[in-house]
Parts: structure tokens; sequence; C-alpha cells
């Protein structure tokens, strides 16, 4: 442990009461296996590519909004590292659109209404992703680029057209837990039961969820539109960026 980290132990401990103190001092093993326990789940998170591929999301419109609200002194190397950054997160996608597709065949399909959101939901998202491996081959310079931007145009259509349809499930989604819990609540389960606790944390993920696919939709939309046009500057959308990006990867630390 280093010389820091046992002055700050110290002063912990004799801030707190003496029974406290004297508990601590009696296990010193308790700070280390919470930092082995976070080594832990770190190299889960590692583990995963969504977990790097959100790491590297948020190193990407962080420098963004560097270079969009600054005047760097290596401005052009900043531009360069964040394009690579970009290149990068699409090789994380390969194969990803098969994910949709058994999203697709696992969804609620018991009606008109929810067959036309996971159309548009894991279709749109399916074909982005499929589109997003068209695109990594040609920017990595593997085939002609004569087609790119008819590519990432049609990438961009299905990535709008997919976040339209999940901002749909997760409002079903959210009605549907909105209405668990008020049932939860006329039983006068009280605040602190178990059932209600987790009930109310799916609302928050689900609700954390909404917010990031407004976000990116948002992005979707200046996409289609190249940049032009109202809430398309780059600041707000490299905000937005970084917000579905803080969003995505603390979903993904819970469920590792």
């Amino acid at each position: 442990m280093s010389q820091s980290a046992i002055t700050q132990s110290t002063s912990t401990i004799a801030a707190v009461s003496p029974t406290t103190a004297a508990a601590m001092e009696s296990n010193p093993s308790n700070s280390t296996n919470h930092a082995q326990d976070f080594l832990t789940h770190l190299e889960s998170y590692l583990s995963k590519r969504d977990g790097v591929d959100k790491l590297l999301k948020i190193t990407r419109y962080t420098t963004k909004i560097i270079l969009s609200t600054t005047q760097p002194h290596h401005h052009h190397r900043l531009k360069t590292f964040e394009s690579n950054i970009g290149l990068s997160r699409k090789a994380f996608r390969i194969g990803k659109f098969i994910q949709d597709i058994n999203s697709f065949r696992s969804a609620n399909l018991d009606s008109v209404h929810n067959v036309i959101l996971a159309i548009l939901a894991y279709g749109g998202e399916c074909l982005y992703y499929f589109v997003e491996q068209l695109v990594w081959v040609i920017k990595s310079g593997l085939v002609d680029g004569k087609q790119l931007g008819k590519l990432q145009k049609v990438g961009a259509w299905a990535e709008l057209i997919g976040y339209v349809g999940s901002i749909g499930l997760k409002v079903r989604d959210l009605k549907g837990i909105l209405e668990d819990e008020m049932c939860l609540v006329k039983k006068r389960v009280e605040s602190g039961d178990e059932e209600l606790v987790k009930l109310r944390e799916k609302k928050l993920l689900k609700k954390l969820g909404l917010v990031q696919d407004v976000a990116e939709g948002l992005m979707a939309v200046a996409d289609v539109r190249d940049g032009k046009g109202r809430l398309s500057g780059p600041v707000l959308l490299a905000s937005a960026g970084l917000l579905s990006a803080v969003i995505s990867a603390h979903k993904n630390w819970l469920s590792c």
C-alpha cells in the first residue's frame, strides 16, 4: 500500500469512533478485499466488448467536446485521435446485428402494435449494425470507398428508425412498470419491501434507457440531415453522445 493510502486510512480511522477504529484495525483485509472485488468487477467489465466499446465512446465524445469548445495546441492530433476511436468502435460491432435478430425472436409480439415497434426497433438497429460492418471494411482500406456515402446514409436512416422503435418499446415497458408499482402501493406494500425496491430500480434503469435513446436519436437525426439544421451543433451532439455513453457504461457495469 502506498504512503498516501496509509495516511488516508489512518486519518479515516482517527475520525471514527474507537470501537469502529478497533474493528477496522482488527480486520485490515477489508480495504484489500474491496479493492480486489473492484478489480475483479473491472476485469469482467473489460472482458466484454460492450464494456470496452462504451469506454471508447466516452473517450471519443469527451474529445469531441474538447475540440468543439476550445482550440487546443494539438488540434489536428486530437481530431485524428477522435476519428481513429470511431473506426475502432466499428470493429467492436462486427456480428452485433445477430443480437437484434435474437432480441426480435424473444420479443413480446402479442399485438400488432408490439410487432410494429419490434420491427422498427430491432430491424432498424440490425440493419444499422450490418451496414456499420461494411463501412468499417471500406474505411479500413480493404475495398473501394465509392459507395461509402450511400452506405452511411442508409445506416443513419436505419439507426434513426431503430431508435424510434426503441423509444416506443421503452415507453410501453415504463407504463407497465408504473402500473405494477401502483398495484403494489395499493396493496400497502412498504417502501422498503424488496419487491417494490427492485421494481423501482428497474423503473430507474428504464428511464435512463429512454434518455439514452432520445440522446442517440438526436444524433441520428443530425446524421440524416448531414449535420445541418437546428439541434445539430457540435457541442450539443457531443454532449448527447457523452450522456448516452455514460448511461450505457453504467448499465453495463451493473450487469457484470
